[in-house]
């Protein structure tokens, strides 16, 4: 028997296998998620594991998780995301969501989810955000995640709209500012917006991070 989970997100498609064999893998999304679905299930054939087959389970999530029409089962990523929160952090936990194109907070109380919230449609401090800094600054976002990290100037980034940040940045690029200066400023500004999120759905207990900044060191 296979159980099969896929989370199609804005920018990455996740798949974990688990029961006979346990596997993952991580696809980007692309345009369309009904194609990033059947590549999905087209890896999961090259494996041996039919998707259409009696003995395999397959549970969808995300953005794009409609787009999975070979699914056995349709869930939120807020009901998915206290699920795991539950079983890895306790009853009580905030679940901090921080993925390519928005933000979510999760309260768990005594096991259930009891309160989320979303940031607005802007995709400031979300990965998006981090992945167009780095594309300014010329580097990777792997590269990003690591510097800032032994900044010396406390830098500030006033602004957390991409456009007015990207222009910030080449301003502080013109003055020479350290690399590590300006990315230690751009994870304080994210970490800023996120901290702000929380604070309005009045989160107290045991923190824990999920979605793709969550590989951001800083």
């Amino acid at each position: 028997m296979y159980y099969v989970g896929i989370d199609i997100g804005s920018t990455a498609s996740k798949t974990v296998v688990t029961g006979d064999r346990e596997m993952k893998f991580v696809l980007p999304t692309g345009w369309s998620s009904k194609e990033t679905a059947s590549e999905i299930a087209s890896r999961l054939l090259d494996q041996g594991i039919d998707v259409m087959s009696e003995g395999v389970r397959v549970a969808a999530t995300g953005y794009g998780r409609v787009a999975v029409d070979y699914a056995d089962f349709v869930i939120t990523e807020i009901t998915c995301h206290g699920r795991g929160g539950r079983e890895l952090a306790g009853n009580e936990c905030a679940i901090i969501d921080v993925g390519g194109q928005d933000t979510k907070v999760i309260m768990v109380d005594q096991g259930m989810i009891q309160d989320f919230l979303m940031n607005d449609k802007c995709s400031a401090g979300t990965g998006r955000f981090l992945e167009m800094m780095a594309k300014t600054m010329e580097m990777s976002l792997d590269e990003l995640s690591k510097v800032g990290l032994s900044y010396q100037e406390d830098i500030t980034i006033s602004s957390m709209c991409t456009v007015f940040a990207e222009s910030e940045v080449v301003s502080l690029i013109a003055q020479n500012k350290a690399t590590d200066d300006i990315v230690h400023g751009l994870n304080k500004a994210v970490a800023a917006k996120t901290a702000s999120l929380v604070k309005r759905v009045g989160g107290e207990e045991a923190y824990m991070m999920t979605g793709g900044v969550a590989q951001n060191q800083g």
